[in-house]
């Protein structure tokens, strides 16, 4: 017999996928997914944190989650689809965080071919980002971001729309950007490629934190192959292309595959 939870679930999936198009149920599920994988790679802060991604064949449509649930129970049919102004564009709209939207209407704004947006508040890139020094370029991890991080200053919750042209600025041509004592957040032209780049960072940060408590003198890579390793990164991307991501997404449904409601 169905739970109430799992009848209103599937109700308005089904009401969802009556109204919107193809593409849209899919990015639905495809984020959904990155929201459930979070969970397992520890990147996720109780109802906090958010992720969006802009509707395919729109320039100011995105969805997000909807305040006051897990990552674990996120759901293709609970995401939330909103515009570039804050307007909500579902029929049975849900809430959301508000601090959610400062940040990711400003950047996709910013950034037309950053299609998904990733924030987060781990305890390492916390950390990392009240370290004066930022990310250090000790481990093969870290070097896929040399040059090619920005920083942004504290200025309190980001509540204040005032803050979003600089959060832009902060972030400028990069995917990836430290917020000094607050997270970290990236972004790329898929949900694939923006969850790739915050694992990484995420594990740079880790890194960065056992080195440090060690207490000894740390190895630091000339600047030469440091840019060598960054672009070798990114020269390899293309051969990597989606395999890591099909991967997670077997994993995901060996488990759990409700995400996909």
């Amino acid at each position: 017999m169905l739970s109430e939870a799992t009848r209103q679930s599937l109700n308005r999936r089904a009401t969802l996928q009556s109204r919107v198009s193809g593409e849209e149920w899919q990015a639905r599920v495809t984020l959904a997914a990155c929201y459930r994988l979070c969970v397992p790679y520890g990147m996720t802060d109780l109802i906090y944190n958010h992720i969006s991604l802009r509707i395919p064949g729109t320039d100011n449509q995105f969805l997000i989650n909807a305040f006051g649930f897990l990552y674990e129970e996120v759901t293709a049919s609970n995401l939330v689809k909103i515009d570039l102004d804050g307007n909500a564009l579902d029929e049975d709209p849900l809430d959301i965080n508000p601090t959610g939207f400062v940040i990711h209407s400003a950047l996709h704004r910013a950034r037309p071919d950053a299609a998904c947006i990733f924030h987060t508040h781990t305890k390492a890139g916390s950390a990392v980002s009240s370290q004066k020094h930022g990310l250090l370029p000790i481990s093969q991890h870290a070097l896929r971001f040399h040059n090619r991080v920005g920083y942004h200053a504290f200025d309190g919750l980001a509540l204040n729309h005032s803050e979003q042209e600089r959060l832009a600025r902060s972030l400028g041509p990069h995917n990836a950007l430290i917020l000094a004592n607050h997270g970290l957040l990236t972004c790329g032209k898929s949900v694939r490629d923006a969850f790739e780049l915050m694992y990484y960072l995420e594990t740079a940060c880790r890194i960065q934190i056992d080195a440090l408590a060690g207490g000894t003198e740390l190895i630091y890579p000339p600047e030469e192959v440091r840019e060598r390793t960054a672009q070798q990164f990114e020269n390899f991307n293309p051969f990597v292309a989606d395999r890591d991501w099909h991967a997670l997404l077997r994993k995901l449904d060996r488990s759990d595959d409700s995400y996909k409601s």
